[in-house]
């Protein structure tokens, strides 16, 4: 599927950019020059007649999105939780894709759930009312367990929805091939890894019996912690295209309004939100990675609820005490530690020059320092960040992927809440008990005894090795390979036989 034919795909989305006014909002959104807008213009106003027309009452931006499919609208909601970035105009605009698009019909998700269970949807729910949410891959209906009665909440796919994503993730692959072709210098962000990366993660959220199993291992992982909750699991119905988990009551956290009217203590909340996602981060490796205001409310008993499960991150071990240790040392304005960490876990090639590598972090730590906290953005500092790495040629880490994009999500929904938070001082105290725990004293011996505990478990076959060893080691050497005949001895033979087969037809 990936050939040129998806050049017309990305034709096609600037021409719908362009003929729904999208593209000029979006150019002035991200602040682009002048000379960028006229060339835009320029270039794109006469295709624009090949564009989708989208829905003429929506705002351009949703109209264009909307117009061109799922994965258009994941890249929507991400952008809904930045204000800072598109201005809280247009991120008010966006936060409708997060779970309130247009629903399929009743009639299609009473036929996927009796499809996918074999047998009548009356069977299985007492009652099953009409979507109450729906994004760009699945939506919502409240119904009730005949069985038990209990209040659930039923997942259903959207129809036809697995074709048209990879459809658009078809063409980012050819995209990416072409900016690798034409680009080399951007080879170093790896594209095709990155779209790679992203198919993996929507084509595990396309699944919903991952989405469950997801869930039920984050509930297992935060059950203890105070002020945080995942609904549970209904498994008998839940499948590939159904999932039902329990229903859960509460505030939307894109509501402001309501949360401030119910007594919410905004401030803390958003610092509850970027503590929580870094304590599961770094002390689990496992995480919520779509973590937007249409995926958490404040439950009723004043906890925060996650929901949707689709797009989980995670990160061994190794990679949480580099990346942790690359914060610590960002807040303790140490750049040289944090220079010897990119080194160390091999992000960035030796043969850098490691001082000039620290100073050009300090570029990037020192301006967040003593600024306000309205002027200290997560998203602008990756961006530098992104800028002095290519400068030192390290290339994109796609298993850092989820968690850089999760950071920017959640700093803008706690922004959100609380424009005046500061996500390097609400991270501080978690990040400094996750180092105080993994990288002192104790922390090594714990280490230790792991290693031991795999030695032990190949005890018994040890002699076997090291016998299969040294007789590697004594072995002779094998015997060097046949002369081939040269080049030409085997055009001649070719001509030869070529030559014998026309004569042969010549008789026949």
């Amino acid at each position: 599927m990936r050939g040129p034919h998806n050049l017309w795909r990305l034709i096609r989305t600037g021409a719908t950019f362009e003929r729904t006014g999208a593209m000029r909002t979006a150019l002035e959104a991200f602040d682009a020059p002048p000379a960028l807008r006229v060339a835009a213009r320029v270039l794109g106003w006469p295709f624009q007649w090949l564009g989708l027309p989208g829905d003429p009452a929506q705002p351009p931006i949703l109209r264009a999105l909307t117009a061109l499919g799922p994965a258009y609208i994941k890249f929507g909601q991400l952008l809904s939780t930045r204000p800072d970035v598109v201005g809280p105009e247009l991120a008010a605009q966006l936060t409708v894709l997060q779970d309130k698009l247009p629903p399929f019909p009743m009639a299609e998700a009473r036929a996927a759930i009796e499809h996918e269970f074999g047998q009548p949807l009356d069977e299985l729910f007492a009652d099953f009312e009409p979507a109450v949410a729906a994004a760009s891959l699945a939506q919502v209906h409240r119904a009730e367990l005949r069985a038990t009665g209990q209040t659930v909440a039923v997942k259903v796919l959207r129809p036809g929805i697995e074709r048209a994503f990879l459809r658009d993730v078809d063409a980012f692959y050819f995209a990416a091939g072409m900016i690798e072709l034409l680009a080399p210098f951007a080879r170093r962000l790896r594209p095709k890894a990155v779209i790679r990366h992203f198919e993996g993660v929507v084509l595990g959220e396309l699944d919903l019996r991952m989405e469950a199993a997801a869930a039920a291992e984050f509930a297992a992982n935060t059950e203890r912690d105070p002020g945080f909750r995942v609904p549970a699991v209904i498994w008998p119905a839940s499948g590939r295209r159904v999932l039902t988990l329990e229903w859960v009551s509460g505030i939307n956290l894109g509501d402001v309004e309501a949360l401030r009217a119910s007594g919410a203590d905004l401030v803390r909340l958003s610092e509850r939100i970027i503590q929580a996602f870094l304590t599961q981060a770094l002390r689990d490796g496992f995480f919520h990675a779509d973590m937007h205001q249409g995926n958490l409310k404040l439950g009723p008993d004043g906890a925060l609820v996650a929901l949707d499960f689709g797009i989980m991150g995670r990160i061994d071990a190794y990679t949480r005490r580099v990346y942790a240790e690359i914060l610590i040392g960002f807040l303790h304005r140490d750049y040289a530690r944090v220079a010897e960490v990119h080194f160390e876990a091999g992000y960035v090639p030796a043969e850098q020059d490691r001082d000039a590598f620290a100073q050009a972090l300090r570029s990037v730590g020192e301006p967040i320092f003593g600024q306000d906290a309205t002027r200290i953005s997560m998203a602008r500092l990756l961006g530098h960040l992104f800028e002095v790495t290519e400068r030192f040629g390290m290339e994109t880490r796609t298993e850092l992927i989820l968690l850089q994009r999760t950071m920017v999500v959640v700093e803008g929904v706690a922004r959100s809440l609380n424009p005046q938070m500061n996500m390097w001082e609400t991270s501080r105290p978690v990040v400094t008990d996750y180092i105080r725990a993994n990288l002192g004293p104790a922390a090594m011996a714990r280490d230790l005894a792991g290693m031991l505990r795999v030695l032990g478990r190949f005890g018994p076959q040890l002699p076997k090795l090291a016998e299969a060893a040294l007789a590697r080691t004594n072995a002779p050497p094998p015997p060097p390979p046949p002369r081939r005949a040269p080049g030409w001895a085997y055009a001649l033979a070719g001509a030869l036989v070529g030559a014998g087969l026309v004569v042969l037809g010549s008789l026949l």
